[in-house]
């Protein structure tokens, strides 16, 4: 008998008919054999349908209030869930993220986890039930309900199943796996039958969007395999697992890209020591998510900074280095909304020389102009026109030849 946890996203149980389709797919699990411990996230879009809710009814919108409105969508979507597996003939019991024993910080709207102490669910699996459990939330030390985040029914899985001890974590979405980039833009992407924690975190921090990085950070540092699988075609989807010596390191394995930046450049500040420093220690006191940082030669004692946030912390950030202008020696400060990141991801990247070479010679030949350049040990980003960010994602993919496979390390 083994012990799987499934999550399902907002999409999966998305109307009744969805919801009745996974309950399907849960009680045909159990009856394979298996304990079955179910994550759901709120259907479809009510999680947004609440946020603009609350916007309309709220200015202030207090952090405890918005993680009591928000969890509300996943307590709405476990409940049905269990009454659609029940209607299978097995039976269920659905656990909020307190009740599951998830204890969190008390950072609301953000919360993470300290300790899952999930002696309920254990109870619910003995007696033969399916327990079915609140995706993205818990409870603080003050006893309040508290929020993880976007993303935060995937980390629940993954907790759960590293708690529980599970033998598979399945995360389903409306995809059928892992890709090459992004089937919508490039009709050939390849789905990839697996792929390390190390360059599955750089595809999602770099704009893959599924699954959430948070849940793959912890999957790896606890050692919790991932199946990334769609919940309409039940087909077998995409492995994640640690890199070992015997796995074969793909030179590339896939080509990622993020719309959702913006560029800010502040001209003419002083080039001595503390200046980077004063200007970056403000932007974080502001909560700003700074990204790329390019500093230009220093010419005449002063020089260019440059770098990137997400396109709605653009005004908060030139607004900041504004204030600050006078006090790095700044003369100007600029802002480009137009601008977009693609990245060339591939654990082989590590001891194969030339991967860099190639992103830029691809681009040149479809005169796409680079702005800013940034790498790591197994990825190369470049920051490129928003206009081109297409153009510059089925180039790759072809000079690479992801379609036709992975090309492996000698």
């Amino acid at each position: 008998m083994a012990l799987l946890v499934q999550k399902f996203g907002g999409t999966s149980v998305g109307d009744p008919e969805r919801m009745r389709a996974v309950a399907g797919h849960v009680a045909r699990t159990v009856r394979e054999g298996n304990q079955v411990v179910v994550v759901i996230s709120a259907m479809g879009k009510e999680t947004d349908d609440l946020l603009r809710i609350a916007a309309e009814v709220s200015d202030t919108r207090p952090g405890r209030e918005m993680d009591m409105l928000v969890t509300a969508g996943e307590r709405k979507a476990m409940a049905l869930l269990c009454m659609a597996i029940a209607d299978t003939g097995i039976e269920a019991e659905s656990f909020t993220g307190s009740q599951a024993g998830f204890l969190t910080d008390s950072t609301h709207r953000n919360a993470k986890i300290v300790d899952v102490k999930p002696a309920r669910v254990i109870e619910a699996l003995a007696a033969g039930r399916v327990a079915v459990v609140g995706g993205a939330q818990g409870v603080s030390p003050e006893s309040n309900v508290t929020f993880l985040g976007r993303g935060g029914s995937d980390t629940t899985a993954v907790a759960l199943a590293h708690a529980l001890g599970a033998d598979s974590c399945e995360l389903y979405t409306d995809v059928t796996g892992v890709f090459t980039t992004d089937p919508r833009i490039v009709a050939n992407a390849r789905k990839m039958e697996k792929i390390s924690f190390d360059e599955l975190l750089e595809m999602t921090a770099n704009g893959c969007p599924k699954p959430a990085m948070r849940s793959v950070e912890f999957a790896r540092t606890h050692g919790v395999d991932l199946h990334v699988r769609s919940a309409f075609t039940w087909e077998i989807g995409t492995i994640v697992t640690q890199e070992d010596e015997t796995m074969e390191q793909a030179i590339v394995s896939a080509v990622v890209h993020d719309a959702d930046e913006a560029k800010v450049t502040v001209g003419g500040a002083a080039d001595r020591p503390g200046i980077a420093a004063l200007m970056f220690r403000a932007l974080a006191d502001a909560n700003i998510n700074v990204d790329l940082i390019v500093q230009n030669t220093s010419d005449r004692g002063v020089t260019d900074i440059s770098f990137t946030v997400p396109h709605s912390e653009l005004d908060a950030a030139i607004s900041i280095c504004e204030e600050h202008t006078a006090d790095i020696g700044a003369t100007h400060v600029t802002g480009d909304p137009a601008i977009a990141r693609v990245s060339v991801v591939g654990a082989g990247m590590k001891s194969h020389p030339g991967v860099a070479a190639t992103v830029f010679e691809t681009l040149a030949a479809n005169n796409i102009n680079i702005e800013m350049i940034a790498t790591s040990a197994i990825r190369v980003s470049c920051v490129v026109a928003e206009a081109d960010i297409e153009r510059a994602v089925v180039s790759l993919h072809d000079a690479f030849g992801l379609a036709d496979g992975p090309v492996y390390v000698d």
